[in-house]
């Protein structure tokens, strides 16, 4: 009987509907967070769809692609890793428009989307009684696996996201700090801890990992990266996955093979609950005191700002003192107004670089006058980084941005 039952079990997971973790399968992983963060600020910005049209348009190509990858009947690496793409940017998104459009603090994103995976697993093992990523073969637990990809992928960006820019530490600092993390996951599989933990671990982790070296290749020399730009940062990336999948399509190097019985038997293997348990709590812990700490040196900086200022200096904004935006932003209009469209998309990078720089330090004092101020900045960046600009539109954006950086008492 249990000979039958270990056929029945070959014979379904020869049609797995997921690829085999190796380390093609992490390299695809990076790439396709990367170019999926690069698409939505294409789409956003670049061909002014802006957050919700981005955001409608991805969800749309998402259904579609999720159509034909549950409609397989096994493992196809171009449509699964063209559905992984599309997961990462509608998840993206997903935390940009809470983020951006409704305001909702990442420390809150971070949490509830934390909340909604640990739910995500605890409904999925109650109904299959196993979380093993060689065992995706019912339609059932590919719907959970989905759904727990698309969580890890917000959950992701918010913290990521959370740690660059609310915290101020950056995209490299971040990216280092991430790969720390995931070489310890990595050590600890090694070491016996649990596989599906130390999988779906590194799964969450990889996406800012990703994020932070898209950003490290787009981002200007004076920012500290390679100066390649989005556009050329996403051909090389989309290259390497285009290359990484036809060599697997041809070679069958990912296809899970024979052997899934026993893979399923050391995903499955004890202690998996406790060691999870152990884990969160460590971070949970060890994360709190960083942001406890991180913020304090972030108000102590801030009352060191504002000593420097004097004490006679006027308050323009409830966020405090925004001359060198409105600086930067002039300028940039006076680039524009000369005639030098060139110049001005230049000058624009650097307002939207000391933005980002200052959002940890000016974001606390007031939410909602920041949220309002960087719409704008969205607005002024769209019209300027369109693939067909139109002075008119752009002069317009950047005077709105300049009266929004004015503020009368």
């Amino acid at each position: 009987m249990a000979s039958n039952y270990m056929s029945d079990l070959r014979s379904d997971t020869l049609l797995s509907k997921v690829p085999a973790v190796t380390l093609y399968f992490w390299i695809i992983k990076v790439l396709c967070t990367t170019v999926g963060e690069t698409a939505a600020d294409f789409l956003n910005v670049n061909l002014n769809f802006g957050l919700t049209g981005t955001s409608l348009a991805t969800g749309a190509l998402l259904v579609i692609v999720l159509f034909f990858q549950f409609r397989a009947s096994r493992y196809v690496p171009t449509i699964y890793w063209v559905t992984v793409a599309l997961v990462s940017v509608f998840g993206t998104l997903i935390t940009d428009n809470l983020t951006d459009k409704m305001g909702v603090p990442l420390e809150v994103t971070t949490i509830v989307f934390g909340a909604a995976l640990a739910l995500t697993f605890s409904v999925w093992y109650y109904n299959e009684k196993t979380l093993s990523i060689h065992s995706i073969h019912t339609r059932r637990r590919e719907a959970f696996y989905w759904l727990a990809i698309l969580f890890t992928f917000a959950l992701g960006t918010a913290s990521g996201d959370l740690m660059a820019e609310s915290l101020g530490l950056g995209y490299a600092a971040t990216g280092l700090i991430i790969a720390g993390l995931i070489a310890l996951f990595a050590i600890g599989w090694r070491l016996k801890l649990n596989p599906v933990l130390s999988f779906w671990s590194i799964y969450i982790l990889t996406r800012p990992l990703g994020a932070s070296i898209g950003d490290y290749l787009s981002q200007s020399k004076d920012e500290g990266g390679l100066d390649l730009g989005a556009s050329v940062t996403s051909y090389l990336f989309v290259a390497g996955i285009v290359a990484l999948v036809a060599y697997l399509s041809i070679t069958k190097r990912d296809m899970i093979g024979q052997n899934v019985d026993r893979a399923v038997a050391v995903d499955e293997q004890k202690g998996g609950l406790w060691q999870t348990v152990a884990v969160v709590a460590i971070l949970t812990i060890a994360g709190g005191a960083f942001y406890h700490m991180r913020q304090l040196s972030l108000q102590d900086s801030d009352v060191s700002t504002q000593s420097t200022i004097g004490s006679t200096a006027p308050k323009t904004s409830p966020l405090g003192d925004l001359s060198t935006f409105r600086a930067i932003t002039q300028d940039t209009l006076d680039k524009l107004n000369a005639g030098d469209q060139r110049g001005a998309t230049t000058r624009i990078r650097d307002l939207e670089t000391a933005w980002d720089n200052a959002e940890a330090r000016l974001k606390p004092k007031n939410s909602a006058e920041w949220t309002k101020i960087d719409e704008k900045i969205d607005a002024a960046l769209r019209q300027l980084r369109a693939v067909n600009p139109n002075p008119a539109t752009e002069k317009t954006a950047l005077q709105e941005l300049l009266d929004g950086l004015t503020y009368s008492i």
